[in-house]
């Protein structure tokens, strides 16, 4: 891995206050869906659950103590492949109703 990529993904985790900003995010995100789910429309919105759970797996790695800067890499590494899935699922499966 490119050393400024291994610099960032495998940092110590920032603390409380990104940590805040993206369970606020996730909290947002969940929010939503249910509101959509509550109106019926869940099918078309499945790419909200996908953003919350890769908020949330942000969230997470930057809420872990200083220590754990590996676990905190896996973290993040995650939330980027959620992040690309939905992505990914928006460009190639347009027909999902993503957009």
């Amino acid at each position: 891995m490119p050393p400024v990529v291994s610099e960032i993904v495998f940092s110590e985790p920032s603390g409380r206050p990104q940590t805040l900003v993206q369970f606020s995010g996730a909290l947002v995100f969940l929010s939503l869906y249910a509101y959509a789910w509550s109106v019926g429309d869940a099918a078309s919105s499945g790419w909200l659950l996908g953003m919350a759970v890769g908020a949330a797996l942000s969230g997470v790695a930057e809420a872990l103590p200083k220590r754990h800067r590996r676990g905190a890499g896996v973290l993040r590494v995650a939330a980027i492949l959620v992040f690309g899935t939905v992505l990914a699922a928006t460009v190639f499966v347009p027909e999902l109703g993503i957009v």
